[in-house]
């Protein structure tokens, strides 16, 4: 019986693909998926900051196999050398996408129409892009929001994808990038990460912060607080547990009953923070509170005084909760997707649940630090995809006194 004739497609990859190693991933998607390949054209940058240029071409047994190794060398920046426009599909139905749907990375991302590469806006990994065919705009889209009869990008034909690269590691930021360890230098480390939050704050990008209870367990309030008043904080994303422990602390001098000053537990101080939500609800809100002279000091009435937009996302244990705590984690979602925009630095502290869901909401372009006594929160941010993130093993308090230190 004669052997079928192998189904050939030529890709080609172009950018910083060594010091990336987008070339050697991309080889070795081609292999490990059933396919080989021919490099059939190679030209390397002669200096660090000169990209590169690669054709390949690649055979399969199968289209089927032959379209499963372009799905994954798609993601590391391989196109086809034949470019066509993307497909598209009306949806079917409302809150959900058409069975054949691209789902999304956090990398920037292109779309082909009429013969033109289209930046697709609002990126973010695991949704689908929606198109305004008229205007020639693409956009993110989540599952939830999609109308019957949007424009629903399907299949990878017409789409590249512009991952990460490194042209030279000129930053610590840059080389240490999701490196989980307890061993680092870290005071470099937390010099490179104030370094980062000054470029930020100077090319008028904003600065978010995702924080946790424990940043006020460990006696890290004032320490945030005075990066408010210094002008590197823009954003807050917390849980009732973070507002909740900091107005603890502001009505009672204590968090979680204990009094910080004396790490002793208050007599009865196992009802303070119960005593404090409930007092901030009498008083209809935090706002509300902080103008009627009750709440004088700590991190949300820093944010009150300073206009900084913040979003209290709920869970389930939650007490109380807190007036603006948002109960529905579909409109937390919603809320902080809105808030993510104009976002350069992310700053997450002690808190894996919502570092990993502000995580999914980044575009790959946003530097991220994430602190934590944990190493497993580093790296569950890493294996859902935010490669970008540098990973500091240590405790929030002394890390936020050595920033504090670098940004005066």
């Amino acid at each position: 019986m004669a052997k079928s004739k192998p189904i050939v497609e030529d890709i080609e990859l172009q950018g910083h693909i060594i010091d990336s190693l987008l070339l050697p991933k991309v080889l070795d998607e081609i292999l490990t998926r059933g396919g080989t390949y021919v490099i059939k054209e190679i030209t390397l940058g002669k200096r660090q900051i000169d990209p590169s240029h690669a054709r390949i071409e690649i055979k399969a047994d199968t289209q089927d196999r032959l379209d499963d190794i372009l799905r994954a060398v798609h993601e590391h920046g391989a196109d086809p050398l034949v470019q066509r426009d993307c497909e598209i599909e009306p949806a079917d139905m409302n809150a959900a996408f058409p069975v054949r749907f691209y789902s999304t990375t956090n990398y920037r991302t292109q779309v082909r129409i009429a013969k033109e590469w289209i930046d697709v806006d609002d990126q973010e990994m695991d949704c689908g892009i929606v198109l305004d065919v008229k205007n020639k705009t693409a956009r993110c889209i989540a599952m939830l929001h999609v109308k019957t009869g949007d424009a629903i990008v399907v299949g990878h034909q017409g789409v590249r994808v512009l991952p990460a690269e490194t042209a030279a590691r000129t930053s610590l930021f840059e080389f240490m990038s999701s490196a989980v360890s307890s061993e680092k230098p870290k005071g470099v480390t937390v010099r490179e990460i104030a370094a980062a939050m000054k470029r930020a704050k100077a090319s008028g990008e904003k600065i978010l912060a995702v924080l946790g209870p424990a940043v006020v367990h460990t006696g890290g309030v004032e320490h945030i607080c005075e990066l408010i008043r210094l002008g590197y904080l823009d954003v807050l994303f917390a849980g009732n547990a973070l507002a909740t422990h900091d107005i603890e602390q502001a009505l009672f001098g204590t968090s979680l009953g204990v009094w910080l000053d004396r790490g002793l537990p208050a007599e009865e101080g196992h009802e303070h923070h119960l005593r404090a939500i409930n007092t901030i609800r009498r008083l209809g809100g935090i706002e509300s509170a902080v103008k009627q002279n009750v709440l004088k000091s700590g991190i949300m009435f820093e944010c009150v005084q300073h206009q900084i937009p913040y979003v209290l996302a709920g869970s389930i244990r939650d007490d109380g909760p807190l007036p603006e705590v948002i109960t529905d984690s579909l409109v937390a979602q919603d809320a902080m997707r809105e808030k993510v925009k104009g976002v350069g630095f992310c700053l997450m502290m002690a808190t894996m649940l919502h570092s990993i869901a502000t995580g999914n909401l980044l575009p790959a372009w946003v530097r991220v630090a994430c602190v934590d006594i944990n190493p497993a929160t580093v790296t569950k941010l890493a294996d859902r995809g935010s490669h970008q993130t540098v990973g500091v093993v240590t405790d929030a308090e002394p890390f936020l006194r050595a920033l504090v230190a670098e940004m005066r």
